[in-house]
């Protein structure tokens, strides 16, 4: 029996051997392998995500009254107006990049220097604004209290407005006993949370404060966040109130359900290290455009690979843009 053989010419496009399969050099095709597998693993932390979010979907909170922050605007609300800044600088960046890129093919240097510097200024930018949103995230805004069962209430006056926890809570005498060595047990059994308000001093001025309420965690049958009553608010702070939290850590959430901050610290965390690391290489790679390492070399193909990890990098934030802060 006669085996039939496919046979390809020069012209073909199937890889007839060599060490450029489909035209494409080892390096390119090593960056391609990479960002396939980073595929994979940002597609499973997205996944979980998803599936958490909707198991959980009438204790999840919502991105609009999380996230609304802006730089030196303090006390002014705008829900994703500085996630929305910070996602077109990384997709101008993204813009700037394919420009070094196209210069690089036609062997432009000043072109590529100019536009990679720019590449470089953006994902700057990117990266220390995600640093700005986990400092404001960490520190929290209003404050809220967990309950025995590990649930979060928030404060709302009597217009449905959230209040601080500052704005009402009280002072109350306490008497510290100064730490020394023999008494280390005393370190050790501090409150699970250090916020600026203990727990009596929130529930006091709560208590002063007739027009005040609680919202728990949990949503209507129309997405709204359950606001209870002035009694049931008083029986809810009286008898299940725990602790004092503020801000977001990996254990407690003044926002809502733990889970929310855990993905949050995880996937944006996880994402700024490759940014991170997307600056670094292209600053490495700036300097030997600038030193003439790729004009002897006669190609420029170095700025097309880290192109590449540069726009997968964008792409991944589009998705977790999307997913966490949109839907």
């Amino acid at each position: 029996m006669e085996a039939t053989v496919a046979k390809t010419g020069t012209e073909g496009k199937t890889w007839g051997g060599g060490n450029q399969p489909l035209r494409a050099s080892y390096g390119k095709m090593m960056m391609w392998f990479f960002i396939v597998s980073d595929a994979l693993t940002f597609s499973g932390f997205l996944a979980a995500y998803g599936f958490s979010r909707f198991k959980f979907v009438d204790a999840w909170p919502i991105a609009d009254e999380v996230f609304t922050h802006f730089p030196f605007l303090h006390g002014v609300n705008a829900p994703m107006y500085y996630v929305a800044f910070m996602t077109f600088v990384l997709i101008f960046s993204s813009v700037t990049m394919v420009l070094a890129v196209d210069a690089g093919h036609k062997m432009q240097q000043k072109k590529v220097i100019f536009y990679m510097f720019l590449t470089i200024i953006g994902g700057a930018i990117f990266v220390g604004s995600q640093a700005w949103e986990w400092n404001t995230f960490i520190k929290g805004d209003y404050g809220a209290v967990e309950t025995k069962g590990g649930k979060i209430i928030q404060f709302l006056d009597t217009d449905g407005k959230r209040v601080a926890i500052r704005d009402f809570a009280v002072q109350l005498p306490t008497e510290r006993v100064e730490h020394v060595k023999k008494e280390g047990i005393w370190f050790v059994s501090e409150p699970e949370t250090m916020s600026s308000f203990s727990y009596e001093e929130v529930k006091a001025g709560f208590l002063a404060n007739d027009n005040l309420l609680v919202r728990t965690q949990y949503k209507d049958e129309h997405g709204h966040p359950i606001v209870l009553s002035r009694e049931a608010s008083i029986d809810k702070i009286t008898n299940d109130g725990k602790l004092v939290v503020e801000g977001a850590n990996l254990k407690h959430n003044e926002y809502g359900t733990p889970l929310f901050a855990d993905f949050f610290f995880f996937i944006t965390g996880f994402h700024g290290f490759h940014v991170l690391s997307g600056v670094i290489i292209n600053i490495i790679v700036f300097f030997n455009v600038v030193i003439g390492t790729y004009e002897r070399r006669g190609h420029y193909e170095m700025v097309e690979k880290v192109g590449l990890y540069w726009h997968f990098v964008d792409l991944v934030w589009v998705f977790v843009f999307t997913f966490f802060y949109l839907v």
